[in-house]
């Protein structure tokens, strides 16, 4: 018997017994601590997981079945040259303008199939943090100089914290880049023009699907927001013709796998959640009774989604109890954050450049957030501190990337990330504070 593996379980047990002994359930911010981790998971549950998750899941998996190595290994590769490996991971991570947890799936596809550490985490932070909807929203709601800082800040930084991976892991990359050189050219099932049309399909529901609706009425963006869901069924049916046409499913299965999302989006069209979950059900089960290519391509989807969902979840209910939803407090109360961020200090940056590290926004919704804080005190640089490590950073996004790439390197990329955004804040402050 091995003692020590006993006393550490005894210990967690003894740990476990005191806290449910002693749970101060008498305490109203206990509960209303308790309340708002599971109203923060229901609405997580509501808006994210459907819309944002599964299609990313979706093509998490497609670009392990269906995306050479080699191609992986060519441009974001730890032997790519560093100008054509970095532009393209900061690059593609802005075009998908999703949030801190959606990048998770997409960022283990890459760095799975053999990306460079440093490539991968570019493409990790420049997902949710390169965000040109955002950044248009900040500069329309905060100021256009808050706006152009954190443009700025956020593709340099996703350039630096990436050369700043590589360089720190240096030595392990060269043993991945001398691994590379001796794997052979895969041979490809179909040309790249039309894995890049599949693609185009998936990220395009995936985009528009998740279209917020402008904070002004009129002009482009509101007319993209009252046609996303046509926008998105036309992507699904682009999807569908490509699966049948060069991933051989026969037709007959598609149109069965697909008609009830269709019904249900006639029957109704106020309801278009019910459709795209119907949708995603019959290319779930289309793809899962399939063998071949599309087979595995469920196969890894489904193996993205049983390992990534858990600690999401598990994550979202620590940060709900912990620091509640906008407008609601959690254990810590909002005035313990907003006294700390006023002015410009180091104390006051690191402090904004933690909590939002470990805050979790959607999509957008940092702007709200934080022009609520700045009304309330908190100093231009904090703002900028919590702009740059906000987004690309959340306790749930955290425990994922552990799972990924192990503790030391998520440890190494949270600090660099807090301590740029830190520094960034002191900067700005100075200037325009």
């Amino acid at each position: 018997m091995h003692w020590k593996e006993e006393w550490r379980k005894l210990v967690l047990i003894a740990v476990v017994f005191l806290a449910c002994f002693y749970l101060p359930m008498g305490s109203e911010r206990f509960r209303g601590a308790v309340l708002e981790s599971l109203h923060l998971v229901k609405w997580y549950a509501r808006e994210h997981v459907l819309l944002c998750l599964i299609p990313a899941f979706f093509i998490a998996g497609a670009i392990a079945v269906f995306v050479s190595q080699g191609a992986v290994m060519k441009y974001l590769g730890a032997r790519a040259k560093k100008v054509l490996a970095y532009g393209v991971a900061s690059v593609s991570g802005s075009v998908l303008a999703v949030c801190s947890c959606t990048v998770l799936p997409l960022f283990a596809g890459i760095y799975r199939m053999g990306a460079g550490l440093g490539p991968a985490t570019a493409f990790l932070y420049s997902g949710p943090a390169i965000n040109v909807l955002a950044i248009i929203l900040t500069a329309r709601i905060l100021g256009l100089e808050l706006g152009a800082a954190r443009a700025i800040g956020a593709v340099l930084f996703s350039v630096v914290i990436g050369l700043g991976m590589h360089l720190i892991f240096r030595r392990e990359e060269v043993r991945k880049a001398d691994a590379q050189m001796a794997m052979p050219e895969p041979e490809t099932a179909r040309p790249l023009w039309q894995n890049a049309m599949y693609f185009a399909s998936m990220v395009g529901i995936l985009v528009f699907a998740n279209w917020g609706k402008p904070a002004e009425p009129g002009g482009l963006w509101q007319a993209i927001y009252s046609a996303k869901w046509i926008i998105t069924g036309l992507f699904s049916v682009a999807l569908a013709l490509i699966l049948v046409v060069w991933f051989g499913l026969a037709w007959r299965r598609m149109l069965v796998a697909g008609l009830p999302a269709l019904i249900l989006a006639l029957a109704w069209p106020g309801q278009p959640m019910i459709a795209f979950a119907a949708g995603v059900l019959g290319l779930s089960v289309l793809t899962g009774s399939t063998g071949g290519e599309t087979g595995q391509w469920f196969e890894s989807t489904w193996g993205f989604a049983k390992q990534i969902l858990p600690l999401l979840f598990f994550g979202v209910l620590v940060a709900g109890a912990l620091l509640g939803r906008p407008g609601h407090e959690g254990l810590i109360p909002a005035a313990w954050v907003q006294s700390a961020v006023g002015g410009n200090s180091l104390l006051s940056n690191l402090f904004a450049s933690v909590a939002g590290a470990f805050m979790y926004f959607a999509t957008l919704t940092e702007v709200p957030i934080l022009q609520g804080l700045i009304g309330s005190g908190m100093g231009k640089g904090p703002a900028l501190a919590l702009l740059l490590a906000g987004p690309a950073l959340s306790l749930p996004n955290m425990l994922v990337i552990r799972s990924v790439m192990g503790t030391k390197k998520t440890v190494v990329y949270v600090s660099l990330v807090v301590l740029m955004a830190t520094f960034s804040g002191i900067v700005y402050g100075t200037i325009f504070g």
